[in-house]
């Protein structure tokens, strides 16, 4: 899906749909700061990630998130990148705005929609009720956001209908999702936190695709292949996000030195970290450090 903005009070494309605040394609090539604060807002926030790896803090809970999954923000939800970072990858979201009596009481949807009251009404309590605000690979979204898009560009026949349509069948599927899911629990292997877990633990040593295939008792074309559809990046690429998470972390820290974070975080030397950190976040180790303490005294 191409990267777009669509924007309720300055895209004509949205101008039939007062319930649509804001509809979105956006792909970051590189880390962006001070871009995903945390905020709330009164509308009911459906984030899709397309492909790339996320850490969000959602109602001040950490969730790292992978491309398939389904982030739900429901009215008054605290939610936002970790320290207001957004990670490299491609979401899709889209914002639909709720009647006034919906927040706190109940989730209620407007007269756009085509569904009778009850089944509104119980789409809206299953959304309230949801001690999760992820569910795990649901790739049918995709196929409605798409189709959403399509229908928005093109404004064909009855695409009005038919965009509500839409946004009703992604609801009830969503709700249907969450009436399945029996408790808060991630539904990831567990080989694959482990992984993690393993590679967070000796950062500093050079890990080969064999190397990490064997943590987790894969051949390397099958371990490629399973990190390449949870995460998007290959083995050698997922391995460099975690290590620029864990020196991002860590330059927070104005006690230690850029060096030893380049070393103890496995690159080779201080200058192919700040090569590759500056590539992949747009600044220096030493400027992000900068910033970030900066922004903390302010």
């Amino acid at each position: 899906m191409k990267e777009f903005l669509l924007q309720k009070g300055y895209d004509e494309e949205l101008q039939q749909f007062a319930h649509i605040t804001e509809f979105a394609v956006k792909k970051n090539s590189s880390v962006q700061l001070n871009s995903l604060n945390e905020d709330c807002t009164n509308n009911i926030r459906i984030y899709y990630i397309i492909d790339g790896k996320y850490e969000w803090n959602i109602r001040d809970k950490e969730y790292i998130l992978y491309p398939g999954d389904l982030i739900i923000i429901q009215p008054g939800h605290k939610f936002g990148g970790q320290k207001g970072v957004m990670d490299r990858g491609t979401l899709c979201w889209i914002y639909v705005e709720l009647e006034k009596a919906s927040i706190p009481e109940n989730i209620l949807f407007g007269n756009w929609s085509c569904l009778p009251k009850k089944e509104l009404s119980a789409i809206g309590k299953i959304l309230k009720l949801s001690s999760s605000p992820v569910i795990s690979k649901v790739k049918e979204v995709e196929r409605i956001l798409f189709a959403i898009r399509h229908e928005l560009f093109h404004q064909q026949i009855a695409y009005i209908t038919r965009v509500n349509q839409l946004i009703d069948e992604m609801f009830i599927l969503i709700a249907r999702k969450l009436s399945l899911q029996n408790n808060t629990q991630r539904d990831f292997p567990k080989s694959f936190l482990t992984l993690e877990e393993e590679l967070r633990k000796n950062l500093s040593n050079q890990w080969t695709v064999e190397d990490m295939a064997a943590l987790v008792g894969l051949g390397t074309t099958a371990f490629t292949e399973k990190v390449k559809n949870y995460s998007g990046f290959s083995p050698l690429n997922y391995l460099i996000t975690i290590r620029i998470s864990e020196a991002m972390r860590l330059l927070r820290r104005n006690d230690l030195n850029i060096t030893d974070i380049a070393l103890d975080t496995g690159f080779y030397s201080s200058q192919h970290f700040s090569t590759t950190f500056k590539k992949l976040t747009g600044y220096t180790p030493s400027n992000f450090r900068k910033k970030n303490i900066s922004n903390e005294k302010d």
